[in-house]
């Protein structure tokens, strides 16, 4: 509930600013299950309505949030990202690849796009992003966005990965002709470090925003949510 009074205060601030979609970070809520003495402690039903219930504080009618979190179905646990849209869950994308060795999490093997306003976009969660083609399948559903939810909370000796994940970003918007938003933790803890990789890249790679490094931040650009067919009419 810490976790969901932050973000409300962010909603807020977004309310009073203008902004339509809030993306946080992979797991922010609960954390992620693989670090977790008991990884199903923070698992959260969709079905039976637990998540939208632990959710309501962040209600609005203006503003999206895309929240990271441990799902459980049917017994299964997956990495997961939320679209809680005015008060309900318009829908879950559950993560392809949960770890590259070893992980609690079921795979996931849907790539859905989700519609908010006029903008059409996807979600991948974290080291999706390396793999081109979920990427591909969304812009070839209508995205022009694409939405990463990032917990790259790594042991100090290997936590300095914010270069390669703008490499991914830049690579994936220029591909697909997309958005790219990336949301990261930042910071330490005991164990594990964040140097923090959230970012916007436009549709032609260009980075228009980085976090700064180990530190809190909030990111917010306009983006242009028309299909690529029409700007490159539009520009012709």
């Amino acid at each position: 509930m810490e976790a969901v009074e932050l973000i409300r205060r962010r909603v807020e601030w977004c309310e009073a600013a203008g902004v339509e979609i809030l993306c946080c970070p992979e797991a922010v809520l609960g954390g992620l299950a693989d670090y977790a003495a008991r990884p199903a402690a923070f698992a959260m039903d969709v079905e039976s309505g637990q998540l939208r219930a632990m959710l309501a504080p962040l209600a609005s009618d203006t503003v999206t949030t895309i929240l990271g979190f441990t799902e459980i179905s049917a017994g299964q646990l997956y990495n997961s990202a939320a679209v809680f849209h005015r008060g309900a869950i318009a829908g879950v994308y559950r993560k392809l690849h949960p770890a590259i060795r070893k992980s609690v999490y079921r795979a996931g093997d849907r790539m859905p796009v989700f519609t908010v306003g006029g903008l059409t976009f996807g979600i991948v969660i974290c080291y999706d992003s390396n793999f081109p083609e979920p990427a591909r399948l969304m812009a070839s559903q209508g995205a022009t966005a694409l939405f990463i939810p990032t917990n790259n909370g790594l042991p100090l000796e290997r936590a300095d990965v914010s270069g390669d994940a703008r490499k991914a970003d830049i690579a994936r918007a220029r591909e697909n002709s997309v958005w790219v938003i990336r949301s990261d933790v930042a910071g330490r803890t005991a164990d594990l470090m964040s140097y923090g990789s959230s970012g916007i890249v436009d549709s032609e790679g260009r980075v228009l925003q980085s976090a700064r490094r180990l530190t809190e931040d909030l990111l917010v650009a306009e983006l242009d949510p028309a299909p690529r067919e029409q700007r490159r009419e539009q520009a012709a």
